[in-house]
C-alpha cells in the first residue's frame, strides 16, 4: 500500500524527492503515513480535500485484498 501511496503522491507534487511514506502495521489495520514538502502540501490535499480524498478511496480499494482495514494520514511537518 505505501508504494502505491508514494507512486500517486510523487505524480502530483512538484519535489518527488521529498516523499516519504511510512507503513505502520497493525493485526487489523494497516496506517500510511504520507509526508511531502510544506509546498507541496496543497497539492496532495487538493481543494476542498478532493485529491487526499480520491487517493484514500483508491488505497481502499486496492487493500479489498488484504482483508485489513487502511488509512491515510498527511502529516505536515
Amino acid at each position: 500500500m505505501g508504494e502505491l501511496v508514494k507512486l500517486i503522491a510523487q505524480s502530483l507534487v512538484d519535489n518527488p524527492e521529498t516523499v516519504t511514506v511510512t507503513e505502520v502495521d497493525n493485526a487489523q489495520s494497516i496506517i500510511v503515513e504520507l509526508r511531502v514538502s510544506p509546498d507541496d502540501m496543497g497539492k496532495v490535499i487538493g481543494k476542498q480535500g478532493r485529491i487526499a480524498k480520491a487517493i484514500r478511496t483508491v488505497v481502499k480499494a486496492a487493500a479489498t485484498k488484504t482483508n485489513k482495514k487502511v488509512t491515510v494520514e498527511i502529516i505536515q511537518e
